[in-house]
């Protein structure tokens, strides 16, 4: 009944001259008694001598930095500041969703077996995501005596605001001449690469909760 239904609601949104033709072909095909088979068969026919092709699908493409654009995305934000410099390091390498990211505490910092647990990303899950040793050692040297709070804080030792996490990665951007227009998901799309480059094991890179390398990469 439903498909019934759609089936009239298409009909009554085409064109007066489609509706016409589409009771021309149905008359033709009742008077000839076509199986379903055989107006399937006629239908490829009558494209094929029109030339009318389908169109083709697009592929999943996912937009990701270069090499060179990623290192100076991050050089220029040590640059500027050396806590942002690291805030980005550590979204980027951790493949984070921003308001995950957002919500990291130094207790979920696991530095032995170079791990961070986020809590509750997509779905309600929590999920342990590897980080590589050179980012294990910057965020001890950061954290330096802290237990506890927010691994990266504002200045009123809150935890910053996706909208501000965004604002930051934008405006680094800018300032380091990136022409792309890059945030934060854009990071997420590029560190599967990256990690690959650095030896990471793959399915060590799945948990990162990014496809981005399962899909054709573009820089």
């Amino acid at each position: 009944m439903t498909k019934a239904k759609n089936s009239v609601s298409v009909q009554n949104s085409a064109p007066k001259e489609l509706k016409e033709l589409i009771d021309t072909t149905a008359k033709l095909w009742r008077k000839y008694h076509l199986t379903y088979d055989q107006a399937g068969y006629v239908g490829k026919e009558v494209r094929g001598k029109l030339g009318i092709k389908r169109a083709k699908l697009r592929k999943n493409v996912i937009h990701r930095l270069s090499r060179e654009e990623e290192q100076k995305l991050i050089s220029c934000a040590y640059r500027e500041n050396n806590s942002y410099g690291l805030l980005l390091k550590t979204l980027f390498l951790t493949g984070a969703r921003v308001s995950e990211f957002v919500s990291i505490k130094v207790e979920d910092f696991y530095f032995d077996e170079q791990m961070i647990l986020i809590q509750k990303g997509k779905g309600g899950k929590s999920r342990y995501v590897p980080i590589l040793p050179e980012l294990t050692q910057e965020l001890r040297t950061h954290l330096g005596s802290r237990k506890t709070g927010y691994v990266f804080e504002s200045n009123r030792h809150t935890k910053f605001t996706t909208r501000r996490i965004q604002q930051i990665v934008k405006e680094t951007a800018e300032r380091a001449g990136i022409t792309k227009k890059v945030h934060p998901h854009l990071l997420r799309h590029t560190v599967a690469t990256f990690l690959l480059e650095k030896g990471m094991p793959l399915e060590q890179i799945g948990v990162l909760g990014t496809k981005a390398h399962f899909f054709t990469l573009r820089a």
